[in-house]
């Protein structure tokens, strides 16, 4: 609700999430990884979450595209 609120109000939220329920209302979403720690913090991917599941190199959007079907 909080997070709603805020967007409502013409705020930007940026949020830090490995939820898919939280993930998939977003507006744009920035994909980093491939991996963890020192196998990640580069840019998979950005957009929309439909963007971002149609990517095949991006793990968030693997699962993601199973939520937004």
């Amino acid at each position: 609700r909080f997070v709603s609120a805020l967007s409502t109000r013409a705020n930007t939220v940026l949020v830090i999430e490995h939820n898919l329920d939280v993930i998939k209302c977003a507006d744009y979403l920035l994909d980093l990884g491939p991996e963890g720690g020192s196998g990640g913090g580069t840019l998979v991917t950005c957009g929309t979450p439909e963007e971002v599941a149609a990517c095949e190199q991006s793990y968030t959007g693997q699962y993601l595209r199973k939520m937004l079907r």
